[in-house]
């Protein structure tokens, strides 16, 4: 059966990764989205879609969902793309 305790941790857990399952989704789902019109090169809607993502990350970032590595990671990732569009256009 197990502890109360463990239990406990384990519907806690469960609940935690419920709330957190939408800040992470939401992230990549941007994100995929930024990628698609920097790809598209479409520049104003490149960059509302990349403002969108960075939101995104740093929200799930500040909530703990992904570590602060990760989404500076990704956020450099789709910068240097949205620079190198904004540069050829």
């Amino acid at each position: 059966m197990g502890l109360k305790s463990s239990q406990k941790r384990e519907r806690q857990n469960e609940k935690l990764r419920l709330r957190n399952r939408t800040y992470k989704s939401r992230a990549r789902t941007l994100v995929r989205k930024a990628f698609l019109e920097i790809e598209e090169q479409n520049l104003e809607s490149a960059q509302e879609a990349t403002a969108a993502a960075v939101q995104a990350l740093d929200k799930a970032a500040a909530k703990g969902v992904i570590h602060k590595n990760n989404a500076s990671r990704r956020k450099g990732r789709l910068m240097t793309r949205l620079a190198a569009l904004e540069k050829g256009a």
